[in-house]
């Protein structure tokens, strides 16, 4: 089995306590979803399916695409990076070897229609950050966030730092709300290997796209 030791996918401060608390403050409405712990050395593309979109995505040297048809998302992540399953998480990928490097999709019911309903990029992250994407104990820095566009849905990306007492994490993601659902896609790499590991944690959340899923 592949170890999840210092993963920051572990940060276990339940999702759910965490997004009732943005319930009450922000209106984000959603609930848990389960997984469990076990880890599957896979990997995704064994499994996964071609959308048309997805084409040009394999196409991206050194990165292999993943879309799930049940949930309407794809990306890419890196080669050689394994698929494990972690509570709470819709689907993880992580490097063997630096356990920073990962890359998370989470995905919560929500009424909301736009991601532009829960307030500005800044907003929105700064939210997330502190509430969700890291541990209490953590102190958090946004960098930037940023809005854009794909095929007429709105994207919020973002870039921040959580410092841990042993490590700190240099991490993008990118949201969207689609299919009922408020979908997060979280990268990132230890800070002293950022530089090296920035331009794929970019390209990871670059791939990300929602699509529409028909019962």
């Amino acid at each position: 089995m592949a170890t999840l030791q210092n993963s920051p996918s572990l940060h276990r401060t339940p999702v759910l306590n965490s997004f009732t608390k943005l319930h009450k403050q922000s209106t984000f409405h959603c609930c848990r979803k389960s997984n469990s712990f076990l880890v599957r050395a896979e990997q995704a593309s064994a499994t996964s399916t071609c959308s048309p979109s997805q084409v040009a995505a394999e196409n991206i040297k050194g990165f292999l695409p993943v879309t799930d048809k049940k949930d309407g998302y794809e990306f890419v992540y890196p080669f050689g990076w394994q698929e494990v399953t972690i509570e709470g998480q819709d689907k993880v990928f992580k490097d063997v070897i630096e356990p920073l490097e990962t890359a998370s999709v989470t995905l919560f019911p929500t009424v909301k229609q736009d991601i532009k309903e829960f307030g500005s990029p800044q907003q929105v992250a700064e939210t997330l950050i502190k509430k969700v994407l890291s541990p209490p104990t953590q102190k958090t820095k946004l960098i930037e966030a940023v809005e854009h566009d794909i095929d007429g849905k709105t994207y919020y990306t973002f870039e921040f730092i959580a410092k841990a007492p042993n490590f700190t994490r240099h991490a993008l993601s990118t949201v969207a709300i689609g299919n009922g659902n408020f979908y997060t896609l979280t990268t990132g790499a230890n800070e002293r290997r950022w530089d090296k590991m920035k331009d794929k944690l970019h390209t990871i959340v670059d791939s990300f796209k929602l699509f529409k899923v028909y019962d």
